[in-house]
C-alpha cells in the first residue's frame, strides 16, 4: 500500500534523527500523528502547546534539533509564544503546523489562521505544503533553514493534504549539517593583533557564541593578562576552570564584570549580542567578533568589527601577540571580585526566617547539593537572578532558560524537554510561583511520562521583577501579589511528592530529598517577597525612584512592607558601594 504525505513527512523525520514530536493531536494533525505511532519517533502528549515548543526548545538547544506541531487554529498560536523562544535564542527547530482543508482557505472557516502572517516574524522559513510534488523539497529545505540559519522553520500542512498519496521528488532529501571553518581574513586579524599589543589593560567579554571556545578563551585571558567576564547564556560554558573571570555584567550580574569592562583600555566582545546598551563602556575601544555579521555594531560603538568563529578567530590570533607581563589590572580586577563574591554569601550566612527564606541561600544550597553535570532551567524573573549567581558552571553542567525573549512559565516546560532527551542527567527546574501557576497543567505531562524532573519553586507570592521594576520606576507595586494554591497539594494530585518548607533550617535536608528521589518531586520553599536583585550599576533616578516608592507605601500605611524591603536589602546596598 502507498504511503500518504503525513508517513512520507515522517519518514524524512527519522531520516533527520528525529526522536519525538512534541503537540497536542487533534483533527488536521490526526494523519500525522498515525504515521508518528507507527515510526520509531515518539508522540509527546502535552497539555499546552506552548509547553511542547519550549520542550522542543529545550532538547533543540541541548541537541542540535528538535520538533514540535499544533494543529488549526488555537494550536498556532498557542505555539507561537515557545517558538519565538528558539528563533530568538537562535535555536533550529521545526515547527509543524496543521491547519483546514485547501478548499477552505480563504473562507473565514472554522478555526481558520493563516501560518504564513502568524510565524512570518519568528520565522528563517515558512511556507504551506499543497501539492504531493512539494514534500520532500519543502521539508529538507525547511530542516536545512532550521540547522544552518539556526532558528525556527514552520511548515503549513493542510489536513486533506496530509492523507494524498506521496510522490518522490527529483530533488535530495539528504540533510546536510555543515560545519566550515569561518574566522577573519589575515589583514583583520593583523590590526585586531596590533591594537591589542598597543594597549595595555585588555578585557575579555564572551557570551554563548563563545561556548565552544573556553579553553581558547583561557589561553588568550593567560597571554594577555585579561580578566573574562561573561553573559548569563556563555556562564556554564565560560566560567569553569578560568582562572581570570571576574562574573557577568548587566541587570543579573556582578560590580567585577561591570568595572573590569568600563576600566579596560579595550574590550573585545567574543561571541555576545548582549543587549544592554547602559552596561557598555563608551570610552574605550571595542572590538566585537561574531560569527553573523550583521549583529556588529548594534549594540556598541565598535574600533573593529570581525565576522568570525570565536574558536577559529582566536586559534588564528594568538600566535600575532605579544605576551603581556603586566598584571596590575588582572589583579585589581580579580580582587574586586573576590570583594562582590563575599558580599554576596553574607545571605548564606544570614538565609532569613520562616516564610521568608533568603532565596540566595536556596539557590546556593542548590548548587552545593546538585550534581557536577545537572541541567538547570530558570524561569524568567527573580530566578534568573538566583540562577546566574549562585549556580556555579562546571562544565558538564547546563542552564536552560527565555534569556531572549524573556517569557514567564518557560522553565517547567524546558524540564520536560530537557528530561526526555537526557534521561540519565539531573534536571532541576528554579520555577517562580507566577511562572509554575501560568503553566500548570503540564506538571500531570511529568507524571505521565515518569520524568524525574526535580521543581524548586522559590514562592515569594509576588511577581518579584516586576515589583522591582515597578519600586525603581517610583512606583508603589500594585497587583502583583500572587495567591497560589498549594503547590505541594497540587504535586501531589498530579501523581508524586510535593513537600512546603517554611523554615530556612529545613531547606537543606529538603533539597537533598528532592534531589535524591528516583521520580518527580516538587519543593515548594516559601522565599522572602522583599528580596530584591540589584543590577551591579546603580543609576541615580533608580535610587531616588527607590526612594519615592518606599515614601509612598509608608505614606499609604504599609510601614511593615517599606521596613522589610529595606532590612532584606541592605547589604546589597552595601556591597554596591
Amino acid at each position: 500500500m502507498a504511503k500518504n504525505i503525513a508517513e512520507q513527512i515522517v519518514e524524512m523525520l527519522e531520516n533527520a534523527n528525529v526522536t519525538r514530536i512534541y503537540a497536542v493531536t487533534g483533527d488536521s494533525l490526526n494523519h500525522l500523528n498515525i504515521a508518528v505511532k507507527k515510526s520509531s519517533i515518539q508522540w509527546i502528549h502535552v497539555r499546552h502547546e506552548e509547553v511542547g515548543a519550549y520542550a522542543a526548545a529545550a532538547e533543540a538547544e541541548l541537541d542540535g534539533f528538535a520538533v514540535c506541531a499544533g494543529s488549526c487554529g488555537p494550536g498556532h498560536v498557542h505555539l507561537i509564544n515557545g517558538v519565538y523562544e528558539a528563533h530568538r535564542s537562535h535555536i533550529p527547530m521545526l515547527v509543524i503546523a496543521s491547519t483546514i482543508p485547501s478548499e477552505e482557505m480563504g473562507m473565514d472557516y472554522f478555526q481558520e489562521t493563516n501560518t504564513i502572517k502568524l510565524f512570518d516574524d519568528c520565522s528563517y522559513y515558512n511556507q504551506m505544503i499543497t501539492r504531493p510534488e512539494q514534500v520532500q523539497r519543502t521539508v529538507q529545505t525547511a530542516i536545512q533553514h532550521a540547522i544552518s540559519k539556526k532558528g525556527v522553520a514552520v511548515i503549513g500542512l493542510p489536513g486533506d493534504v496530509s492523507e494524498l498519496e506521496a510522490e518522490e521528488a527529483t530533488t535530495s532529501a539528504q540533510i546536510f549539517k555543515t560545519n566550515p571553518v569561518i574566522r577573519p581574513s589575515d589583514d583583520e586579524l593583523k590590526k585586531l593583533a596590533a591594537l591589542i599589543n598597543e594597549n595595555k589593560k585588555v578585557t575579555l567579554y564572551c557570551g554563548v557564541g563563545a561556548a565552544e571556545a573556553s579553553a581558547e578563551v583561557i589561553e588568550l585571558s593567560r597571554l594577555l593578562k585579561a580578566p573574562v567576564g561573561y553573559s548569563f547564556r556563555g556562564k556554564m560554558a565560560i566560567q569553569p576552570n578560568n582562572p581570570n573571570e571576574v562574573g557577568l555584567t548587566g541587570l543579573l550580574g556582578f560590580p567585577s564584570a561591570y568595572h573590569a569592562m568600563h576600566e579596560a583600555d579595550v574590550v573585545i566582545l567574543l561571541g555576545t549580542d548582549f543587549p544592554y546598551q547602559k552596561f557598555m563602556p563608551v570610552k574605550n575601544k571595542i572590538v566585537q567578533i561574531d560569527e553573523s555579521p550583521e549583529r556588529l555594531g548594534r549594540r556598541a560603538k565598535l574600533e573593529l568589527g570581525l565576522a568570525g568563529d570565536v574558536k577559529q578567530t582566536i586559534m588564528a590570533l594568538l600566535p600575532m601577540l605579544q605576551e603581556k607581563t603586566d598584571t596590575d589590572f588582572l589583579n585589581e580586577q580579580l580582587a574586586l571580585y573576590e570583594k562582590v563574591k563575599d558580599s554576596q554569601l553574607e545571605y548564606v550566612k544570614d538565609f532569613g526566617k520562616e516564610d521568608a527564606i533568603q532565596p540566595e541561600y536556596v539557590a546556593h544550597t542548590l548548587d552545593k547539593l546538585a550534581k557536577k553535570d545537572a541541567i538547570f532551567t530558570v524561569d524568567t524573573g527573580m530566578c534568573c537572578v538566583w540562577g546566574a549567581r549562585f549556580i556555579t558552571g562546571t562544565g558538564e553542567r547546563k542552564m536552560l532558560g527565555s534569556f531572549n525573549h524573556g517569557s514567564m512559565a518557560n522553565a517547567m516546560p524546558m524540564a520536560i524537554g530537557a528530561s526526555l532527551a537526557h534521561p540519565d542527567k539531573q534536571i532541576i527546574a528554579m520555577c517562580g510561583d507566577g511562572g509554575l501557576s501560568m503553566l500548570l497543567g503540564d506538571m500531570a505531562t511529568i507524571f505521565q511520562y515518569k520524568l524525574p524532573i526535580k521543581l524548586i519553586v522559590f514562592n515569594n507570592r509576588t511577581l518579584g521583577m516586576v515589583k522591582l521594576e515597578m519600586e525603581v520606576g517610583g512606583m508603589p507595586d500594585n497587583e502583583t501579589d500572587m495567591i497560589n494554591p498549594d503547590f505541594a497539594l497540587v504535586a501531589q494530585a498530579m501523581g508524586y511528592p510535593g513537600k512546603n518548607i517554611h523554615k530556612p533550617e529545613d531547606v537543606e535536608n529538603a533539597i537533598k530529598e528532592c534531589l535524591d528521589y528516583n521520580g518527580p518531586y516538587l519543593l515548594n520553599i516559601f522565599t522572602n517577597p522583599n528580596a530584591l536583585a540589584l543590577p551591579p550599576k546603580i543609576e541615580f533616578d533608580q535610587v531616588l525612584g527607590m526612594t519615592k516608592s518606599m515614601a509612598q507605601l509608608m505614606l499609604g500605611g504599609k510601614m511593615d512592607e517599606a521596613l522589610e524591603t529595606i532590612k532584606s536589602n541592605y547589604k546589597h546596598m552595601k556591597g554596591l558601594l
